[in-house]
């Protein structure tokens, strides 16, 4: 998707991914605009996937996710439809990405401790068909990390 976005909605962009809870107001202060205008066009962005939700960010550790990992998987041919599907069933399971390269997924993976660990991937996960190889990585800590995308100007 290439959306049509003039400098008006990628600066609402800017804002809302800098703070999703902004009052339509403050934007509209902002960008000297009128709120309704506002409005009108973060509910256009909205309509159009051009924003796909409103998320509150948790610390994962504050839920007793003590662990997280990243899993690479090969996926036998002619079962990824079946095998990501029963991913996606997996509490434990937050990410799931299609990859190339020497995996053919990836997932971010959470779990309580690291008993909670292996049961996950020698218990829930393999019993899952469809791959022939995993490989886990723990994550030891998160030195960066940054979802807001960068905007780009309109004429760029």
């Amino acid at each position: 998707m290439d959306a049509d976005l003039d400098e008006i909605d990628r600066e609402i962009l800017r804002l809302l991914q800098e703070n999703a809870r902004t009052p339509f107001s403050e934007i509209a202060r902002t960008i000297e605009m009128s709120s309704a205008t506002v409005h009108d066009r973060v509910s256009r962005l909205e309509a159009t996937g051009v924003i796909e939700g409103y998320h509150a960010r948790v610390n994962p550790k504050a839920l007793g996710w003590g662990i997280s990992a990243i899993v690479g998987m090969r996926v036998d041919q002619g079962q990824e439809t079946e095998t990501l599907k029963q991913l996606q069933e997996l509490d434990n399971v937050r990410e799931i990405h299609l990859t190339t390269g020497q995996w053919d997924v990836i997932l971010r993976v959470y779990a309580t401790d690291a008993d909670a660990l292996r049961k996950l991937m020698f218990t829930d996960i393999a019993e899952i068909d469809g791959f022939d190889r995993t490989q886990t990585m723990v994550i030891l800590g998160t030195e960066y990390e940054n979802e807001q995308l960068p905007v780009p100007d309109a004429d760029a």
